[in-house]
């Protein structure tokens, strides 16, 4: 293969890329909203949690999308690091906020709402982690392959939170709301630490 082959190619996955890391970061800018008013509505913890989730989603997408613009490798260290930074921050709030709520038994509401976005952000998230792994792999570019990972956990946060929240709604399970933070709680340090330690 040519270099100029090559090289469009290259230019091609870059273009893929960033527009995986433009629908991550419009989705999770329209779900700050939505989660924001769910979580107020509904009392609960796993939708605030998964709420700021989506903030350090929107950074991480902000990240990759600064680093693709330029791959030099203090940019990829120092945008690594700030992801796993964002990671720390969610996992000291929603240890502090999930376990005073079992504490005192607080029983959050029915969310509807809750329900549809994260089974929707389940499947768009798993779909886009796909895309982002499939580029960045062909880019050789740790930072789009650290931030397919986020988006992987994204997803699966995403269905431990709509599993809290349908046993919440359906068997009366209230404490499976904070227990979906601590699920969360438990892959962002898992993150957290893959990205600091890279």
């Amino acid at each position: 293969m040519s270099n100029a082959t090559s090289g469009e190619g290259d230019r091609l996955l870059l273009r893929r890329g960033r527009q995986l890391e433009i629908v991550t970061l419009l989705w999770n800018v329209v779900g700050v909203i939505v989660l924001a008013f769910a979580a107020i509505a509904a009392r609960s913890v796993a939708l605030a949690g998964f709420g700021l989730d989506s903030v350090i989603e929107i950074g991480a997408s902000m990240v990759v999308l600064w680093e693709l613009a330029d791959v030099a490798q203090n940019r990829q260290h120092r945008a690594i690091r700030m992801i796993g930074s964002s990671f720390i921050a969610l996992s000291v709030y929603l240890a502090a906020q999930s376990s005073i709520v079992l504490a005192v038994g607080f029983r959050p509401h029915h969310s509807p709402v809750g329900i549809g976005w994260t089974a929707v952000t389940a499947l768009l998230m798993f779909a886009l982690a796909a895309g982002k792994s499939r580029v960045g792999a062909a880019l050789n570019n740790p930072v789009l392959k650290a931030e397919g990972r986020v988006t992987l956990i994204d997803g699966i946060l995403a269905a431990a939170v709509l599993l809290g929240l349908v046993l919440n709604a359906f068997v009366g399970w209230w404490w499976a709301d904070p227990v979906a933070g601590y699920v969360i709680i438990y892959y962002a340090i898992r993150e957290a630490r893959a990205s600091l330690l890279h």
